[in-house]
């Protein structure tokens, strides 16, 4: 049976740990040629050598510029985009009050700017290839939490952003976002934190799903290469939740 992602090329961000990691991880698994990004030159050096047809690209997704190097990366490594999936993200935490103004800007700009800028200088290129984006969001877009309302405001623009692409660049391109509830990564750890009790709350968070249990990055993968895949070819403008049923508990 021939790999799903055969030759395809693709960028993926945030590749470096968590969700990201294992996106990049099962899309070399599936034939995929990879440029990865992230700002852990130690992690992402070693992932790029472990994956075999991968390179890594240091850099922080909030610059513009290396959003436009990291397309250049895949034109002049690999000859062609195919697919970007785009998995770079922060917390913000901290309520409207007590958020600094600087936290807010990081906090929207990594989650929903990069979305932005990356697809700035990757559409063209996946014009050309029939290509498509896949955007990490999060439940968050539709279920609020104590301390997160950057966090919350980001993943909610990002899907916004999402569809409007869907529209523009459609049928040539298609552009899906996948909602993650509670997956067992240091970004769920972190999150914790804005409650008194992390553990507790993540304890909380695996019994809330109807399914009993924390998410895990390779539930996450899965989803992914489902829908960056041929698999999807009738799938556009779509947020996709992955959550466990914990929306519906």
């Amino acid at each position: 049976m021939e790999a799903k992602l055969s030759n395809k090329v693709c960028i993926v961000t945030g590749a470096t740990s968590g969700m990201g990691r294992a996106i990049a991880t099962k899309f070399s698994g599936e034939g995929a040629k990879l440029i990865l990004s992230g700002r852990n030159k130690g992690e992402g050096t070693q992932l790029a050598s472990n994956l075999g047809n991968a390179v890594f690209l240091e850099g922080d997704v909030c610059e513009p510029s290396y959003n436009e190097r990291l397309v250049q990366a895949a034109i002049s490594n690999f000859g062609a985009l195919d697919i970007v999936a785009l998995n770079a993200g922060i917390l913000g935490l901290g309520n409207v009050i007590d958020l600094t103004l600087e936290d807010w800007h990081k906090t929207m700009d990594t989650n929903m700017g990069a979305i932005f800028y990356l697809s700035k200088y990757a559409i063209p290129q996946l014009q050309k290839s029939k290509g498509n984006i896949l955007i990490n969001a999060s439940i968050a877009a539709f279920k609020s939490f104590p301390n997160h309302p950057a966090y919350c405001a980001s993943k909610a623009g990002a899907i916004a952003l999402m569809k409007q692409m869907a529209v523009e660049y459609g049928p040539d391109v298609r552009v899906n976002a996948m909602c993650p509830g509670p997956v067992d990564t240091p970004l769920l750890w972190d999150s914790a934190k804005a409650f008194d009790n992390p553990a507790n709350a993540v304890e909380i968070a695996a019994r809330s799903t109807l399914m009993n249990r924390l998410g895990t990055p390779d539930d996450i993968a899965k989803l992914a290469l489902f829908l960056v895949s041929e698999d999807a070819s009738w799938i556009t403008g779509t947020a996709m939740t992955i959550d466990g049923g914990i929306l519906n508990s």
